[in-house]
């Protein structure tokens, strides 16, 4: 039975996704691709079923009808994932800001007692390329504002290069996750961290794409940025049991 499935959401990465479909099926240990592409008019799909020709077991291609946000994909690859009992569920994207060949470290981070382990750019210092200066400062102290608010133990708050146990996503009522965007990633994190999984982050270098365009938007940043005291509200109501 196969065990660890990378979900890839995409929208118009046609200059990115047969390079990345390729590179993550020569990595050793058998990693499977769902890709989740919210109807890309660049026909990024085509690719994708393309690239299924010479990999037909390994990759496969979820369509959804129109560009819904981040969270939202995920959420649909998890549900796919969950469906066909894949034990490690992966998050990354697909512009080569995540190196496939950290895909082994997170899953080995998880096989050792993680129950989500997370690439992080800041664990280990601020190891981040490409990116100007200004980004580089808004990512980090991004961070810094998530863990006074949330409690937070971890550096990386808004990392979406994940891996996670299975048990994690069955756990989390992904029904209730709201946000869309970046706070998607930091809402995962935190309800994990309060129903009680360990987290563990793995140093990675993120490398900002040369390919494609950004997602990046205010709409996303704001988000995430009244997201945060938004989730903490929130938790004040629930029960993690």
């Amino acid at each position: 039975m196969p065990e660890k499935l990378v979900i890839i959401p995409t929208y118009n990465e046609k200059e990115n996704i047969e390079r990345m479909l390729r590179a993550v099926m020569e990595i050793p240990g058998d990693f499977h691709v769902l890709v989740v592409d919210d109807n890309s008019p660049d026909g990024t799909a085509k690719i994708v079923k393309s690239c299924q020709e010479s990999f037909p077991n390994r990759i496969h291609l979820l369509q959804r009808k129109a560009k819904d946000g981040l969270g939202r994909a995920y959420i649909a690859g998890f549900q796919w994932a969950l469906e066909r009992d894949y034990p490690y569920i992966f998050e990354m994207d697909a512009d080569f800001s995540h190196n496939p060949s950290d895909l082994n470290a997170l899953y080995q981070s998880c096989a050792e007692g993680a129950d989500m382990s997370i690439g992080s750019r800041y664990v280990t210092g601020v190891n981040v390329v490409n990116w100007p200066m200004g980004r580089v400062l808004m990512s980090y102290f991004a961070s810094v504002y998530v863990r006074f608010v949330t409690g937070l133990k971890i550096q990386d708050t808004t990392a979406g290069f994940v891996c996670y146990r299975r048990e994690v996503l069955e756990k989390i009522p992904l029904d209730m996750i709201r946000f869309k965007g970046y706070a998607f990633q930091i809402e995962m994190k935190f309800t994990a961290w309060k129903y009680g999984f360990k987290l563990v982050e793995v140093p990675i270098i993120f490398t900002d794409r040369s390919e494609g365009e950004s997602k990046m938007s205010r709409g996303i940043f704001k988000e995430a940025l009244f997201g945060v005291m938004q989730i903490k509200i929130n938790s004040w109501f629930r029960k993690y049991e």
